[in-house]
């Protein structure tokens, strides 16, 4: 890992009408829109599914970290992530992140210690401790 800090860019491309466009050094560029709840499309990436999909990617990606360092054999982790959006003191924000984890691991693997590690990863995902929102975890182990 590089050493701290790390700066991320990403810039956007936006007119009075359509899409915006959020683009980064050496990535594609994603074609964004406000969600159906806003009067947007409701058929492209917006603000607020973007945050959800980072707080599921960043929890699968710090459970491979968590998941080797304990050197925990796993088949699969599902991810589901749902924010609730309200309005609170005059303003819009997540007020709930809710990660739903469904963990998949070889016949024989200690229950408590992949349950564990589900946990350890939700608690040290930089995204969600970026976050004001309430953080609620609901994880799951089965064997297969």
């Amino acid at each position: 890992m590089h050493p701290y800090p790390h700066i991320y860019t990403v810039q956007t491309d936006g007119t009075p009408e359509g899409d915006v466009s959020l683009s980064s050094p050496g990535l594609p560029v994603l074609a964004t829109a406000p969600p159906a709840e806003f009067d947007g499309p409701g058929d492209r990436w917006s603000p607020e599914t973007l945050l959800c999909g980072a707080v599921a990617d960043c929890v699968i990606l710090s459970f491979r970290g968590v998941a080797r360092a304990q050197k925990l054999s796993w088949t699969s982790l599902k991810c589901e992530v749902q924010g609730t959006l309200e309005r609170v003191e005059g303003k819009t924000r997540f007020t709930q992140i809710l990660v739903k984890a469904a963990l998949v691991v070889p016949e024989g693997t200690d229950h408590e210690k992949a349950l564990k590690a589900v946990e350890r990863a939700e608690h040290v995902c930089l995204i969600s401790n970026s976050l004001v929102a309430e953080r609620r975890l609901e994880a799951t182990v089965t064997y297969g």
